[in-house]
């Protein structure tokens, strides 16, 4: 009788242990650039989450080619301690669909994301809503492109103010256009839980596409008033997002999507 008390008491304690674990929110937190940019916009989100105790690492997609930016990734990926969440911005958000399906993902967040299907590019995706007409592309004869620069800030950072729009204008990194045109072989929002932050004034992904590819993935999607630069501008609305993420999943469940 006492042996079995024993055992009655050793499961329930393991049992609250493991809701426990469950209940507690994801530590890390892995953070990937899209095109024309590195990873150092991402410092307000960097300094809001880590000031709140969570570990952020942050990827720098060399933008060569899809496999490098998936590779850089992945690498990054394979250095957390635990579970993670990987947040993409723009096409980023390719990269962390082609990514996510790591075994250390707990669940994804797209920022004004791209989020094709298998067998889709980045540059398919506008083939639902073109994109707005002051993101122009000036592609290079070595195959690499640059945004123009004369419509820059209207097209990508239309609510940064003039200095930091000519910053981040004249340090832009340039992407291979083929890593635009290469397509996704896993759609990893089919099996992890999803959230997706709405650029309300997005110059570069039309919002009407930015709403329609949320729910599309069937994502937990947050509308802010932003630019298509929004981790920059808002981020402060974006961490907030990435934190609601990192409470809202289930460890150890990538099957179900969060309601």
């Amino acid at each position: 009788m006492i042996k079995s008390l024993a055992i009655a008491a050793s499961a329930l304690t393991l049992s609250a242990t493991a809701a426990q674990a469950q209940s507690e929110p994801v530590h890390n937190i892995v953070l990937v650039h899209g095109a024309f940019a590195d990873g150092a916009g991402w410092r307000g989100v960097y300094d809001r989450l880590t000031s709140r105790g969570y570990k952020v690492s942050i990827v720098q997609n060399p933008l060569t080619s899809f496999e490098d930016d998936v590779a850089a990734t992945r690498r990054v990926l394979a250095r957390q301690n635990g579970p993670a969440i990987l947040v993409g911005h723009s096409y980023g958000g390719s990269v962390i669909t082609e990514a996510g399906d790591a075994p250390n993902v707990a669940g994804l967040v797209y920022v004004a994301a791209f989020a094709p299907e298998v067998g889709q590019s980045t540059l398919d995706q506008y083939a639902e809503v073109p994109p707005p007409p002051n993101f122009q592309p000036d592609v290079q004869p070595d195959g690499f492109a640059f945004l123009n620069a004369e419509t820059f800030k209207d097209g990508f950072a239309g609510d940064t103010d003039n200095s930091d729009a000519a910053f981040l204008r004249d340090s832009q990194v340039p992407i291979a256009m083929k890593a635009l045109e290469a397509k996704v072989t896993t759609a990893a929002w089919k099996t992890r839980p999803s959230w997706y932050v709405v650029a309300t004034e997005d110059g570069a992904i039309a919002p009407e596409l930015l709403r329609s590819t949320a729910n599309r993935i069937g994502a937990v999607t947050t509308e802010v008033k932003g630019s298509h630069v929004i981790f920059f501008t808002q981020s402060e609305a974006v961490a907030g997002v990435i934190e609601q993420a990192a409470k809202g999943v289930v460890l150890g469940d990538t099957s179900v999507k969060p309601n």
